[in-house]
């Protein structure tokens, strides 16, 4: 094998300690949470009886993966890259349509003994057209028709994957208006969608007359002290007239509108449990949906989310600084924490590490997005440039959530930890996304379109 195409050359082999670190990470805290003093740990693995023996095989299989990412040419996935988004997207559409049901969330294909969430797979394939949309000689990102082009390719796996009841997952593809703003997206657009945020929660806490009226006292005070420019400026005043009539439209209508059509009772449960609300179910179906899910929690808490958080916040408040020590949690061990393999699998690591092990823990984390920064800056190429973008911001959404919602400060909507929570769609995308951002990085000599 020559020199030009040895597997190691070019490679930054600090993000694949990181990632080696990481996995091994994950593999321990779900062993952890499974394991029964007695038990043999091999047989598991074996018969892929619990989840960390699955868990083993889904690394065995990204290892394997990961290698031939390594030893593709940069240039394949340039050239593929709109086929695979359409390949991701009509992969969507078919878990829509003949997709089984886990959950309530329609969004799962089985193969044979194995479930593949083709919505987690579009992720990579959405970072890719994108990057290929944006590296593209005719393309002129400063142009709001491209913009908006570059907005829809982020955006439509985004509407499949809320059809499929996945709210949460399509969330993270608002992720890549990060990089569009990194590459010329106008400021004004990162505020608007911060400004909404602050809109539903707002419309979530006070009554919408309160609303109307703060709204409207506020744009008085603003003509009232923007008079004397309105001559020159006479757009001011349509601006504020525009920026008053839309915050009454989003949270008298859009709002409301969007939580109780596009989400399910449970998911407005959540939501109105992190702003301190009791969430009441508009008619008896919905009471009886509700209940049904709050039943689940075996009568520990009438609120199911609002338990899910409390358990969270005991297991990693028990850890205290410096933990109970692997193996010997109890919150985490004797499941007392729903979903402690998969969405809320930091509480095995604060509750057994505590407060010094969790800092040290997302260090690597901190350490690893740094890196996937200073990779995406060095590249020559715009579309490896954009593409490592992406995957800095996919991790970095993913990261943030899933913390903010393990302690409580973010609703629970299912997000999982990278390359730790249990899942063999989730490893494998999260594996995708670095590997083939490590690749291009290696060529990054190179300047691909």
């Amino acid at each position: 094998m020559s020199n030009q195409n040895h597997i190691s050359k070019g490679i930054d082999w600090s993000m694949i300690w990181l990632y080696i670190a990481l996995v091994t990470i994950g593999l321990f805290m779900i062993f952890a949470n499974e394991y029964k003093e007695g038990e043999s740990i091999l047989e598991p693995i074996l018969n892929q009886s619990k989840d960390y023996g699955k868990q083993v095989l889904w690394v065995g299989i990204c290892t394997v993966l990961a290698i031939f990412i390594l030893l593709t040419d940069s240039k394949f996935f340039t050239a593929t890259a709109n086929l695979w988004y359409g390949f991701g997207i009509l992969l969507c559409i078919l878990a829509l349509i003949i997709g089984t049901e886990v959950k309530g969330s329609k969004s799962w294909i089985v193969l044979g003994g194995f479930r593949l969430q083709p919505s987690e797979l579009s992720k990579v394939f959405t970072c890719l057209a994108l990057a290929k949309y944006i590296s593209r000689q005719e393309t002129e990102f400063s142009k709001t028709s491209a913009q908006i082009i570059g907005g829809a390719i982020a955006l439509l796996p985004a509407i499949i994957t809320v059809a499929q009841n996945e709210t949460g997952l399509a969330l993270v593809y608002f992720s890549f208006f990060l990089v569009m703003y990194r590459e010329g997206l106008p400021p004004f657009i990162l505020i608007a969608g911060a400004s909404i945020g602050i809109l539903v929660i707002l419309s979530l806490i006070l009554s919408p007359e309160v609303l109307m009226i703060s709204f409207g006292i506020t744009a008085f005070l603003a003509i009232l002290l923007l008079r004397r420019q309105f001559r020159r400026n006479r757009w001011l005043l349509w601006i504020i007239l525009g920026a008053w009539a839309f915050a009454n439209f989003i949270s008298a209508f859009a709002i409301p509108y969007a939580i109780h059509t596009m989400m399910k009772p449970y998911q407005r449960d959540r939501i109105y449990s992190l702003v301190g609300k009791p969430y009441v179910p508009q008619d008896a179906a919905e009471q009886a949906e509700l209940e049904q899910q709050r039943a689940k929690t075996k009568g520990k808490q009438q609120n199911q989310s609002e338990y899910n958080v409390i358990q969270s916040k005991i297991a990693i408040g028990s850890g205290g600084v410096l933990g109970k020590g692997y193996l010997k949690g109890t919150q985490t061990r004797y499941d007392f924490v729903p979903e402690q393999r998969t969405d809320f699998i930091f509480c095995t690591i604060g509750e057994g590490f505590g407060f010094l092990g969790s800092v040290i823990f997302l260090g690597l984390y901190a350490i690893l997005l740094f890196r996937m920064v200073v990779i995406a800056e060095r590249q020559r190429s715009t579309f490896s440039r954009v593409y490592s973008y992406g995957v800095a911001s996919i991790y970095f959404f993913h990261i943030a959530i899933n913390i903010c919602m393990t302690i409580g400060l973010a609703p629970v909507i299912g997000i999982p930890l990278p390359l730790i929570s249990y899942g063999g769609s989730s490893l494998l995308t999260f594996t995708i996304l670095l590997f083939i951002m490590i690749r291009l990085d290696a060529d990054r000599q190179m300047v691909l379109r």
